[in-house]
């Protein structure tokens, strides 16, 4: 009798355990993620990730801005916080100004200022007046945003005074002008190699195809071009168009912003692990939690809202999770945009892009 309640006993704690177990909470995030716009300046949406949160897991506290400029001047997609100092954003511009100049720049976080603003020629073998910066990458002491013109090339300025130091343009790859759409880029964790994104094009629209390229970043950041490897990935034709990147911080994964879809790489092969399809909006960008079982998206999407004739379809730029592990967006996108432009009497579009942030 006694073995037996024994084994009913441990049966009904095992149970319990597991229960237990299963409906275990799912940590919690917080922080700052600086979103970018085209009204020169930097969303900063104060956010909490909770993943137990089937319907609502991301929401945003308060929404701020951090200036660099205005829309004529310093229209952005770019944010990078410095890894040396969390406190440090770069930034480059999407497009160029009156002058027809194009501007490189750091912020400091704490208080909003621009530390520095460099104005700088768009290179002559470049067409502009946009789309220009849009990725970036960056080493201990380079800041290394990526130019989306054809011909495409990568920019490398000291972090210190934003001195420009190389400039390396890709045709020796082998892409050569009306054969691409949009180069982005970013450094791995490590600091060892540049993953380069390059949508190919037919008849001068993107067939789909998109070859990731990892380069040699102590040779680029010197000025030089060096593959490590390569490999190429398909959507759908005139849908799938890759936009800005991250690697998770244990250096396993690859985020893939791909307008119609996210994709999910592995880092080392580049070789696809997961494809994510949007519904109702375009990715733009994707940040994993530090570490590394979530990741929040940007999204362009669509907006009714009311005006004096009644309503109007906008752009508003919002914030989607990805469950990392269970591979597949949970619950509903926040705004990071127009929530905050409704307060001010904005009802125009919102063009988002890149993201960067301060998560714990």
């Amino acid at each position: 009798m006694k073995k037996r309640f024994f084994i009913v006993s441990m049966v009904i704690m095992a149970a319990v355990f597991a229960v237990t177990f299963a409906t275990a909470a799912k940590k919690i995030y917080s922080g700052a993620i600086y979103v970018s716009g085209m009204g020169g300046h930097f969303a900063k949406a104060e956010v909490i990730i909770d993943p137990n949160d089937a319907e609502n897991p991301i929401k945003v506290n308060n929404l701020d801005r951090i200036v660099i400029g205005d829309k004529n001047t310093h229209a952005t997609h770019d944010p990078r916080i410095d890894v040396n100092d969390r406190n440090t954003m770069f930034w480059s511009t999407y497009k160029l100004d009156p002058n027809n100049k194009v501007h490189v720049g750091k912020s400091d976080l704490k208080t909003g200022n621009v530390i520095k603003d460099v104005a700088l020629d768009l290179d002559a073998r470049a067409k502009g007046p946009m789309p220009l910066y849009c990725a970036s990458g960056q080493t201990k002491t380079s800041y290394m945003p990526v130019m989306m013109t054809t011909e495409a090339y990568v920019d490398v300025f000291d972090k210190k005074d934003l001195n420009h130091k190389h400039r390396v343009f890709f045709d020796e790859l082998g892409y050569k002008a009306g054969g691409y759409k949009f180069f982005h880029g970013i450094n791995t964790p490590d600091m060892k190699g540049f993953v380069i994104a390059v949508n190919l094009v037919e008849e001068g629209k993107p067939n789909g195809k998109i070859d990731l390229v990892m380069l040699d970043l102590k040779e680029l950041e010197n000025g030089k071009v060096k593959v490590i490897t390569k490999n190429t990935i398909t959507g759908e034709p005139g849908k799938t168009i890759t936009f800005r990147q991250f690697f998770t911080n244990d250096g396993k994964y690859l985020l893939q912003s791909g307008g119609d879809r996210m994709f999910l790489l592995d880092a080392k092969t580049l070789k696809l692990v997961d494809e994510e399809m949007i519904t109702g909006g375009e990715n733009h960008d994707v940040m994993p939690t530090p570490d590394g079982k979530y990741a929040v998206l940007t999204l362009r999407q669509p907006l009714n809202v009311k005006i004096e004739e009644g309503t109007k379809t906008i752009t508003d730029g919002t914030l989607q999770v990805y469950d990392m592990e269970a591979k597949k967006l949970v619950g509903k996108s926040v705004s990071a945009c127009n929530a905050c432009h409704e307060k001010m009497g904005i009802s125009a579009s919102a063009i988002l892009c890149g993201l960067d942030g301060n998560l714990k």
